[in-house]
Parts: C-alpha cells; sequence; structure tokens
C-alpha cells in the first residue's frame, strides 16, 4: 500500500513557502507515494490547488494532510500542528531542533519519527538534501537585493553626462553559501567587494568571484570545525577580530553579515564603534538575526537606525523568493525521501550517517544527541 505525503499549508507569520511543488509533486507519484495537499497550501508561493492536481496530487484540509503517513514541512510545526499527526508517522522539515529542543519532546511524545533538514550532514553523499545551504543561497542573494533598495546610492559605476558615480563598496561578513552568494550577486549589481571569513579555507572562493579578500593580522588557534563553520574565539579574540574590522566596516557603504552557526549565538562582528565609522545612509542587513545577530544593534525581524546607519535584522529572507525557494526545498525533501523509502515504506536507518545525523526523534525518543544534551542542560 502506497505511502502518503501529507503537505499542510504554513501557519508562521509571514512564511509564503511551500513543502512541495508540483514539479516534485510528479517525482513523488512516479516514485509510488500519494500526495495529498492542503487546499490553499501553494498560493502565498504562486502554485495553485489546480496545478497540484494536474500534477496528481489530491487536494484536501489540512487535518488530513497532519495525519497524513509522511509530512512535509517548511517550518517547525505548531502544537496544534503536532497534535494531529498521527503515532508512527515521519516528519521532514527545518524543524530548528538546537534552537527549540524542547519541540523534540513533544514530537516524541507523539511517536513521531522527525527528521530534521538543517542537520543533513556536510558531506559529498548528502548535498542533494542540504535544504540549509539551498536557503542559504536564497538569503544572500535577497539580502543585498534589499541593502540595494535601501541605499540611497547606486550599487555600480555609473558614467553620465552629469559626471561619473563610483561604484558602492559593500563588505561581506562570513563567505559561507550564504556569503558567496551574497557577493555573487552584488559584484551583478557593480559594486566593489570585499569579504572577510575567519577560516583561511574561504580565500580561494572569496577571489573566484572577484572580491577582495580581507586578511586580519590575528591568529587563530583551530578555525573551522568538521562541519565546515567557523569554530567560537575566545574573548580576547574576538575583541581583537570586532577591532580590526572597524575600519573595514566605517569604509564600506553596505555590510551583509551571515556568521551564524546553528545551536549557537551569533558572533559579533560589527560593534557601535564600527556603526559610528560608518557614513550616514550606510545599510547592514544582519542575516544573523535569528542568532541573536552580528551587529550589537540589530533587532530580530526589525529595522532600526543607529549613528544614520539602517540596520535590517530579517528572519525570513527566503519567503521573499517564494518560488525558487519552495522548489529547491522540496527538490532537497525528495532526495531525503528517495534515499530512505521505496513509496511503500519508510525505512530508518542508523547505521546510515545521513539518517542518523538529521533523526530527532524515533519510536516515542529523543535520539539526536545534541538535541539530548540540550535538553539536560
Amino acid at each position: 500500500m502506497a505511502l502518503t505525503i501529507g503537505v499542510p499549508k504554513e501557519v508562521a507569520a509571514g512564511e509564503r513557502r511551500v513543502a512541495v511543488v508540483p514539479e516534485v509533486v510528479r517525482k513523488f507519484s512516479s516514485a509510488g507515494f500519494e500526495v495529498l495537499v492542503e487546499a490553499g497550501a501553494g498560493e502565498e508561493a504562486y502554485f495553485t490547488d489546480d496545478a497540484f492536481r494536474e500534477a496528481g496530487a489530491r487536494i484536501g484540509k489540512g487535518g488530513e494532510a497532519l495525519g497524513a503517513d509522511i509530512v512535509l514541512k517548511v517550518t517547525p510545526p505548531s502544537e496544534s500542528e503536532i497534535g494531529k499527526m498521527k503515532s508512527g508517522s515521519v516528519l521532514l522539515g527545518l524543524l530548528d531542533p538546537l534552537g527549540m529542543p524542547a519541540l523534540s519532546l513533544k514530537l516524541a511524545s507523539r511517536s513521531v519519527t522527525a527528521l530534521s533538514m538543517e542537520l543533513a550532514p556536510r558531506i559529498s553523499r548528502a548535498q542533494k538534501m542540504d535544504a540549509l545551504s539551498a536557503m542559504s543561497s536564497v538569503a544572500g542573494y535577497q539580502a543585498v537585493l534589499q541593502a540595494a533598495t535601501a541605499l540611497p546610492r547606486f550599487f555600480p559605476l555609473l558614467t553620465t553626462a552629469a559626471g561619473t558615480v563610483k561604484p558602492a563598496n559593500v563588505l561581506v561578513l562570513g563567505a559561507g553559501v550564504a556569503g558567496l552568494q551574497a557577493i555573487a550577486t552584488a559584484r551583478r549589481l557593480g559594486a566593489r567587494v570585499s569579504a572577510y571569513d575567519i577560516r583561511d579555507a574561504a580565500q580561494e572562493e572569496v577571489r573566484s568571484l572577484g572580491a577582495k579578500f580581507v586578511e586580519l593580522a590575528f591568529e587563530t588557534q583551530q578555525d573551522a570545525d568538521t562541519g565546515g563553520y567557523a569554530t567560537a574565539l575566545t574573548e580576547e579574540k574576538a575583541a581583537q577580530q570586532t577591532a580590526l574590522l572597524v575600519p573595514y566596516i566605517g569604509a564600506a557603504d553596505v555590510v551583509i553579515s551571515t556568521a551564524l552557526v546553528p545551536g549557537r549565538s551569533a558572533p559579533v562582528l560589527i560593534t557601535d564603534e564600527a556603526l559610528q565609522a560608518m557614513k550616514p545612509g550606510s545599510v547592514v542587513v544582519d542575516l544573523a538575526a535569528a542568532g541573536g545577530g552580528n551587529c550589537t544593534a540589530t533587532k530580530p525581524g526589525e529595522t532600526v537606525t543607529v549613528h544614520g546607519v539602517r540596520i535590517f535584522g530579517p528572519l525570513d529572507l527566503p519567503s521573499e523568493a517564494p518560488i525558487d525557494a519552495s522548489a529547491m526545498y522540496a527538490r532537497t525533501l525528495f532526495a531525503v525521501l528517495a534515499e530512505f523509502s521505496d513509496g511503500e515504506t519508510f525505512r530508518p536507518d542508523f547505521d546510515n550517517e545521513i539518517f542518523k545525523g538529521m533523526c530527532v526523534t524515533h519510536e516515542g525518543q529523543v535520539v539526536h544527541e545534541r538535541v539530548r544534551t540540550l535538553l539536560d542542560t
């Protein structure tokens, strides 16, 4: 008997993405799954119910979607949604288990097998399942567009009858997926771009995109962990880093900050001193706002002005490009289910490092070691 996949409408405020798009519904149907999409689930992303029907999905109510064998979501489920999931079902989504560990207990109490998409290990075999990188790429792109709209001057070099306009200076802090996309987008818009990352390995990638790499004169013992994330600096080194960044931040018209590691507070990179060094009208877009922000003045979900500098603290930039963001995310979900299910049976496999890395709850227990540690503290 075919497994049913349920796709409920996202209920988080401002969320416009949907977990599955018609293109991926066709893939699921071909793989032997039955897909049930809640009526209106895709309307904010411009995917109509008729488009889902034509792709082979059935349109139903939210309770039906949440009661499916496998539930696919974008954002973490609410308590109400968890209450409608059936015992033994499977949930895939961006569950934020390191930021919201208590949610794992609620999922375990319903005997839901929950796989958190942002916990996909950064190995080559799991690359097609890496939803976090996909969404980070969208966020980096959108951050530059937001900055370009807010900046009271042009990004590119322009030669006009009224004289020459110099290009804007853009500084990107953090050269992970979001940072590299921000660099590429700012370059396409004609800005003069520089970037900083504590990881030496990032230099080549930054320069390959035509940006200047900012090298600070201080040493670190180890600059990246096994997952490719920057490691936390000692308090002394962190203070050195922020002080050395001040002149580079002060010379920038736009700063895009992206230094965020799941489960940790975002490191402070932009101090009040740095904001004072910036020109009035300059812009900071802090993609680490959800983790407290890389800027001391950041207010998550808000825009504030300090020393004449506008600081944006967006929390869900991928929702600003819901068509492509939804499609990219849906493909990562399909890749996970293609790995662990054949359309009739879901196969938990704790000997598989991908499954073990992503699985948060199973058979009534919180099974992810790091999440259990957070619950015990």
